[in-house]
Parts: structure tokens; sequence; C-alpha cells
């Protein structure tokens, strides 16, 4: 199935030849992730293609979380050179765990949130 996932990353997201090691290997990482966090009885192929989507996405945000921001910051003179990134793809990293969590969410389990009864 990681093949799978590998090619919906690559359609999803701009993978340069350099990244494609790191991607297969956190498209492995979101399938094992993602298939331990589903609920008891539900397998991946239960899920249908939101399994194979939502893998690709939690890849591309861990591919994301890793870049480099780059230059923040360089004066010289009356040149200035800035550029940034790294709250962005801190950003967008969580926005596409979000998007995978949220397309996955009808089968995934509960991560031990409980409402908890007060007596009055």
């Amino acid at each position: 199935m990681t093949e799978k996932i590998m090619a919906m990353a690559k359609a999803l997201g701009h993978v340069t030849a350099g990244q494609e090691t790191a991607l297969e290997a956190l498209c492995q990482a979101a399938e094992t992730e993602l298939t331990r966090r589903l609920r008891p009885g539900v397998s991946p192929e239960d899920c249908g293609s939101a399994f194979v989507l939502a893998c690709a996405w939690m890849a591309l945000a861990g591919l994301t979380a890793g870049e480099s921001a780059g230059v923040e910051k360089f004066t010289a003179g009356s040149l200035t050179i800035q550029e940034g990134g790294g709250a962005d793809a801190a950003e967008r990293s969580a926005a596409l765990r979000l998007q995978a969590e949220t397309v996955l969410g009808p089968y995934l389990a509960d991560r031990g949130f409980a409402f908890q009864g007060v007596e009055g």
C-alpha cells in the first residue's frame, strides 16, 4: 500500500527527486501510525481511498515540517534579503495533519477524550 500512498503524496505535493527517500519513509510511518489509530475491527481496506489520502497528507505534513526556514533576514548596505518559512512550514504541516485526521476521522479510535461527570 506504501506505493499507492507515495503516488498520492507526489500528486498532492511538490516533491523533488532529493526528497523521495524521505517521503517514502514518511509514507511508511504514516501508514503505520494511522493503521494503529483505527478503531478496533477496522482495517485500512475498510476506509477505502480515504486511508491512502490521509496517509499521503500525513507524509506531506512530515516533509513540510522538515523544511528549513532558510535565511531569516540579511542586510548589507541598502540591500536586504529576507526569506522565511519556519512558521509558515509549521502551519502548513499542522494543516496537512489536520486534513489527514479529518478525512479519516470516522474510522479513527478516540484518543483518550472522555466526559467526566461532576456531582453538584
